[in-house]
């Protein structure tokens, strides 16, 4: 559900619920901290880079807004590689994935205690064929969240 869509069905709800104010935006209704719940999602990367895409900027934005009613308990980001380059290269490259990820959600204000960081370099980067999975240049974010 897209837009004004998912606006209207979500004023529809609220109405129903008996709630005394309606939703404005899509993200007034990411603020609700009935919405303060467990995220989990991936950022890609081009190959060789450690550098934010614009999508993955726009992703990690949009959390940090989506989440600003919200306290997050903890953080993981794991960065992963393909098999491009030398395995310490990989796990190189994955480490500074990750790292790059938790520095971004630092800047949107994603509160945690912690940010635990992972690389798994290049392992599991070849499919059962024999190919390159070249969805391994990424990082991964994991978000325990509960309202403030």
């Amino acid at each position: 559900m897209r837009g004004w869509a998912f606006l209207a069905t979500a004023a529809a709800v609220a109405a129903l619920a008996g709630c005394q104010t309606w939703p404005k935006t899509r993200a007034d209704l990411v603020r609700s901290d009935s919405l303060c719940v467990d995220s989990q999602f991936t950022v890609y990367f081009n190959e060789g880079s450690n550098r934010l895409t614009r999508p993955a900027v726009q992703m990690i934005s949009e959390t940090g807004s989506a989440l600003k009613g919200c306290a997050v308990s903890h953080a993981r980001v794991v960065g992963l590689a393909d098999a491009t380059g030398t395995p310490e290269a990989n796990r190189t490259l994955s480490q500074r994935r990750a790292a790059a990820v938790a520095d971004a959600l630092r800047r949107q204000g994603i509160p945690s205690p912690q940010f635990e960081l992972a690389a798994a370099g290049e392992d599991g980067a070849m499919t059962a064929d024999g190919r390159e999975a070249p969805v391994r240049r990424r990082a991964e974010v994991f978000l325990t969240v509960t309202p403030k």
